[in-house]
């Protein structure tokens, strides 16, 4: 008896359409809503900046300030343009603020949701003149000029030895050399009771000019106070007060030495 072999007839797998497919159809919904929640929060009016709130202002215009600001919001997305809260670099705004006025020494800036930035300023403070070839600048606490100006009397006055083109906003002087001028300065005033006319900055030397007509040569890589004790010293042990008028110097640069001479007459 023979027995044929069954063979199951082949059928053809019909693919199913992608149209009828659930994770195509939520695949778009994701899309719609991605691209409805992108168009919102770039795009829409809701979210685009409308005030620039600026505060701490007294040197510097406000709207200068807002005119470089307005500058940094000026975007566009592909080719469309946008001014959204979102997409303003915050780094950007701040650089170009500290770059361009050099009055400021610090800007705070915060989005103000949903249509503002707000820009707190903290400005420089005069300390000091900073005078070099025939111009006189003002110049804050870590030694950097901010402002053409001209000497106060209430201020100490320093004239720069070296032959350099300073520009706005650079460091002139470290910091350390101008507290040790401060520190002079504030000596002289309560302690002293003498005017300095002005002070002449090298830089391994400074130099005082007084308003009687003498100079005193201090170190500035020394200990001031050292220099400050000798000094004080002499003017009350060697150098009459009605003698004063007749110094040319006094040194005292060197060791425990404070040494002074007279105009020859």
């Amino acid at each position: 008896m023979k027995y044929k072999s069954y063979r199951k007839p082949y059928r053809v797998k019909r693919k199913k359409s992608i149209l009828k497919s659930r994770f195509f159809w939520l695949g778009i919904l994701f899309l719609i809503f991605a691209g409805a929640f992108f168009y919102f929060f770039v795009f829409s009016s809701f979210f685009q900046i409308k005030k620039i709130i600026v505060t701490g202002e007294e040197k510097v215009s406000k709207e200068n300030i807002k005119a470089v600001v307005e500058a940094d919001l000026q975007k566009k997305f592909l080719v469309f343009p946008t001014k959204s809260i979102f997409l303003v670099n915050l780094n950007k705004v701040k650089e170009d603020i500290l770059n361009k006025f050099p009055q400021v020494a610090e800007a705070e800036i915060h989005r103000g949701f949903p249509d503002s930035l707000d820009i707190l300023l903290v400005e420089r403070f005069g300390l000091a003149t900073w005078c070099q070839e025939g111009h006189c600048f003002s110049l804050d606490n870590e030694g950097i000029i901010f402002e053409e100006t001209e000497a106060k009397e209430n201020l100490p006055k320093i004239i720069a030895r070296e032959n350099k083109t300073s520009i706005l906003g650079e460091k002139v002087i470290e910091k350390d050399y101008l507290e040790k001028i401060l520190r002079i300065q504030k000596f002289f005033q309560e302690e002293l009771k003498l005017e300095i006319k002005e002070f002449i900055a090298f830089s391994q030397r400074l130099n005082l000019r007084m308003a009687e007509g003498f100079e005193i040569y201090f170190d500035p890589r020394e200990d001031i106070n050292w220099q400050l004790t000798k000094l004080n010293l002499v003017l009350k042990e060697k150098i009459p007060s009605e003698k004063r008028k007749d110094l040319e110097y006094i040194e005292l640069r060197f060791g425990d030495l404070a040494t002074f001479r007279y105009r020859e007459k």
